[in-house]
């Protein structure tokens, strides 16, 4: 109950926030560095719990593209193999070859069916050569439909192009200190309007249960009309702030996360854009402050912004609002 105690009775505990309050019932943190929820599903079958469309368009890059190349290479195998099997001599596939060389003209043959390219050299010469083509030419076009769909849905999935800082930090902040971390655009958008809630999780103990207590943080700005440079989000932990009497070893006895959630107009998508990512514990710096990342240019025309410093910091002397002596039990 100690820490519990120190948990001023100022800050008021959320009740809905769809996290679940009951500790030994959550694994880990609530949402991973990069925005997801940290969850795994289960009670259904592999098939239906995986949205292939979400799936694809949120794959990397290089993913995507190779997921692509293994498709194609693997349907035109499989199409290769039935037409070798079948008789290559019925797509034209000319007499006294060897099987390897066989498979070959099936295998390009199958690709130019699958692609529709059709260059005349090899075509059906039987019924049933006939319907496998067809049947692979109807797979080839609804094939390069979805391909298509989901190379316009990556291009045009709008998206928040905004990175954070890897750590948050306890810094000084007017006669006080603060909770504090950085997230900038890496991208040529323009971002507007750009609002960020931020929400504390921590386990404590309770009545002999450890339990998740969520509060939701005041910052010093949560609205920002344009985010062209970097905006350090701030706390200040005054009386009203849920961190208010903890010291420095609490944070590293505490299970704690701050969940971060950014929201902004892209003009551009003409559409609201979502940044998620969240900070433990044990990714904060209690006693620093962050450096300036943007500066003027050498040619005095323009501001510079150094995505580089985004996670640049420097100790800083801090002094607790709350007198630090452990509160006993």
């Amino acid at each position: 109950m100690a820490l519990l105690r120190k948990i001023n009775s100022k800050a008021k505990s959320e009740i809905n926030t769809g996290f679940g309050a009951n500790a030994s019932d959550v694994g880990g943190r609530f949402i991973n560095k990069k925005g997801k929820a940290n969850i795994e599903k289960r009670g259904v079958g592999f098939l239906e719990k995986i949205s292939w469309y979400h799936s694809l368009l949120s794959l990397p890059r290089w993913k995507f593209f190779l997921f692509i190349f293994l498709f194609f290479i693997g349907v035109n195998l499989f199409f290769a193999v039935i037409y070798f099997l079948n008789d290559v001599n019925s797509i034209g596939v000319p007499a006294g070859l060897s099987d390897a060389e066989n498979f070959a003209e099936a295998f390009f043959f199958s690709c130019q069916t699958f692609t529709t390219v059709g260059y005349g050299r090899l075509n059906p010469m039987s019924t049933t050569a006939g319907f496998i083509a067809s049947f692979e030419a109807l797979i080839g076009v609804l094939s390069l439909a979805i391909t298509t769909s989901l190379l316009y849905g990556r291009f045009a999935k709008p998206t928040a192009y905004l990175k954070f800082s890897a750590n948050a930090v306890i810094a000084p902040y007017k006669d006080i200190s603060a909770l504090m971390f950085r997230v900038a655009p890496y991208k040529n958008t323009t971002l507007i309007d750009a609002e960020a809630k931020v929400s504390l999780a921590m386990m404590l103990e309770e009545d002999g249960k450890t339990v998740n207590k969520f509060f939701q943080l005041p910052l010093e700005y949560n609205i920002v009309n344009a985010l062209s440079l970097s905006w350090t989000i701030v706390h200040p932990i005054t009386e009203d702030s849920p961190l208010y009497k903890l010291i420095r070893e609490d944070y590293s006895n505490i299970t704690g996360e701050i969940l971060v959630f950014v929201k902004a107009f892209d003009d551009m998508f003409s559409s609201h854009v979502v940044a998620r990512t969240s900070y433990t514990f044990k990714e904060l710096v209690i006693g620093a402050k962050f450096l300036p990342m943007y500066y003027r240019s050498k040619e005095g025309n323009t501001t510079v912004l150094d995505l580089e410093k985004l996670n640049a910091h420097i100790p800083a002397g801090i002094s607790f609002a709350f007198k630090e002596e452990k509160v006993t039990g």
